[in-house]
């Protein structure tokens, strides 16, 4: 055989295998837009329920809502959504949309609690807060003061930058630290699974998101209340504020009115249509990610932080001023908040917020904007979903109808 051609054979089967590749995700491609059933016929044809009419005062802005709202599920091919919206210190629009459990045709209604996952941390960020003014809790203390169980490392780490996601310490690494089987009834029950760890670098040198470093956290709030976290957490701020549909979220405890818990089929993508979310117990991430709720009850919340009727308003700017590491630099994060400006009704406005897109069945946007007085939270119950955008249209919408005339 001539050098030539043995050459061109070579090349051929070289360029055999990318080419089956190619060919198989086409083909895979194919086979997930083929079998993704849209969810909804189309945003007219989604069903909702509200509990009591919306304020009259703010119909326009209810009415772009609910467009934004079933626009944003149909679009995303969401099983159900859930909206509720603040302004000006009440409750002005909650509305449940499409479906809580696909199956049974239940719809979702403004009462049916969510897994709200990362946005399970402001509310601990509030705890330690109060504990903080009642000076039983010092943010520059080095976390063994309070949890003297979690061992040294070659750096220490104190309390402001564990909040801070500054600590070095380790986020969950794979399916089995997002899909936790085990049950907590205290905080400090969960430091099992990464106490023992080193820390991926020096405190302060780094911004790292961290759902173990505010396991570590809910600990040390829980030795500061000298009593079990969720029964701190139940007591001093959701009973305090109304939030009567908050709770815990765990496995071996019957819950009810909770909606049916949904994992996008393929690639992360809830286009693609949703499965089943794997029984999980969350109780071991405390308040990093174990609390159900409604979005009327995050709108409590955020109301009663924004207008220093939890905390003291000296409170809340320390919670929510941005952190800064050794080089300056900051790191658009406070302790227990996301920070940053957007624009809304056409003027650059702060924004405080928490997100949770990745814990199995569901997603959460909550988003306060204590100088407009707004405060929006969307959930929806499968995991991936961007209710960002959706919560940011409708935080849009309200913005400009509660803009004074003339501006």
């Amino acid at each position: 055989m001539r050098a030539e051609n043995r050459t061109e054979t070579w090349l051929a089967w070289i360029a055999v295998p990318p080419f089956l590749v190619l060919l198989f995700v086409a083909g895979l491609l194919m086979f997930m837009n083929i079998t993704a059933q849209p969810l909804h016929p189309g945003p007219n044809e989604v069903p909702s329920v509200t509990q009591s009419s919306p304020s009259p005062k703010w119909a326009d802005a209810v009415e772009q809502g609910r467009q934004h709202a079933r626009a944003g599920l149909v679009e995303q091919n969401l099983p159900g959504l859930s909206v509720a919206v603040g302004a000006g210190g009440d409750i002005v629009w909650a509305e449940g949309f499409g479906w809580a459990d696909l199956e049974k045709r239940l719809p979702v209604a403004p009462d049916m609690r969510f897994r709200i996952g990362h946005a399970s941390i402001a509310l601990t960020s509030a705890a330690a807060g109060l504990l903080r003014e009642r000076g039983r809790l010092h943010l520059n203390d080095e976390i063994q003061t309070y949890v003297p169980a979690f061992p040294r490392k070659l750096w220490p780490v104190t309390l402001r930058q564990l909040m801070g996601h500054v600590a070095g310490v380790r986020h969950y690494r794979n399916e089995e630290d997002y899909m936790p089987s085990a049950h907590c009834e205290r905080a400090s029950e969960g430091l099992q699974s990464f106490a023992d760890d080193p820390l991926r670098f020096e405190p302060q040198t780094q911004y790292r998101y961290s759902t173990y470093g505010w396991i570590l956290v809910s600990a040390a709030v829980e030795a500061a209340a000298d009593e079990p976290f969720f029964t701190f957490m139940r007591t001093q701020i959701f009973e305090p504020l109304g939030m009567a549909d908050t709770t815990s979220d765990s496995a071996t405890e019957p819950i009810s009115a909770h909606v049916t818990f949904y994992y996008p089929r393929f690639s992360g993508d809830p286009s693609y249509g949703p499965e089943l979310a794997s029984t999980v117990d969350y109780s071991c991430f405390a308040g990093a990610g174990a609390f159900l709720s409604t979005p009327s009850d995050l709108v409590r919340f955020g109301m009663a932080v924004s207008s220093g009727t939890l905390l003291k308003p000296a409170t809340v700017r320390v919670l929510q001023t941005p952190q800064q590491l050794a080089s300056g630099e900051e790191t658009g994060n406070g302790l227990g908040w996301l920070l940053e400006t957007v624009p809304l009704a056409g003027e650059p406005t702060r924004l405080a917020s928490h997100a949770s897109r990745t814990l199995l069945g569901g997603s959460t946007s909550f988003l306060t904007f204590p100088e407009r007085g707004i405060v929006v939270a969307v959930t929806t119950n499968i995991s991936f979903a961007g209710t960002r955008s959706i919560a940011l249209r409708i935080a849009q919408a309200f913005a400009e109808q509660g803009r004074p005339a003339g501006k």
